[in-house]
């Protein structure tokens, strides 16, 4: 990637963090819960047993309503959080309503990993994960950390059926990301107000 490419997907960074830390409180209540109504009509969160999930930081649209959801349902909810021994990677964690937490070096809450909680990627049936920037074509833009990246990258390399799915604000959609090499390609995007069938 060019150094031209490295700068537009850090200006795009910037530019649709700003659009979604503008969203009024009343936007934010809404769209949690319409990101919901997505994921059960589009996405396979109605049958899957085994969820991954994220806290909202940062305006991210907030799963908590899947979360709970998930909960209610006797579903299996995982949160990703920093990998202790392996630097930029994330390990997925079983997460209850009375699961300890702590907060990571970004600030983010993540419960504290034992050697029980810990689920490996092919036992996990459907990931939602967070972006800052996506296009109609499954390209996501993320932080810039790679952490997903890096983690996801066995489910492609493996052919496993875990299906990725990023959930995003509807004004976080934009005409064209330039893909690196590394990128990993989603399934699908749930906005709420509508789903982008990737696969």
């Amino acid at each position: 990637m060019s150094q031209l490419d490295v700068q537009a997907r850090q200006q795009i960074r910037q530019e649709y963090r700003k659009k979604r830390q503008m969203l009024s409180p009343l936007l934010q209540a809404e769209a949690a819960t319409q990101i919901l109504t997505t994921c059960l009509e589009s996405t396979p969160l109605l049958k899957a047993k085994t969820i991954a999930c994220y806290i909202a930081n940062d305006s991210e649209v907030n799963p908590q309503k899947i979360i709970n959801y998930c909960w209610h349902q006797g579903k299996s909810v995982l949160l990703p959080v920093l990998h202790p021994f392996s630097k930029g990677h994330l390990l997925f964690v079983e997460y209850h309503p009375n699961s300890a937490t702590r907060k990571n070096l970004y600030g983010i809450d993540e419960p504290i990993v034992t050697s029980s909680n810990i689920c490996t990627l092919e036992n996990i049936e459907l990931i939602l994960t967070p972006l800052v920037a996506f296009d109609a074509k499954g390209n996501r833009l993320g932080m810039g950390g790679g952490y997903y990246d890096r983690t996801l990258a066995p489910i492609r390399r493996d052919s496993m059926d875990t299906q990725l799915i990023g959930l995003a604000h509807t004004c976080q959609q934009t005409d064209k990301i330039i893909a690196d090499s590394w990128d990993i390609p989603l399934n699908g995007i749930a906005t709420p107000k509508q789903f982008f069938n990737i696969s």
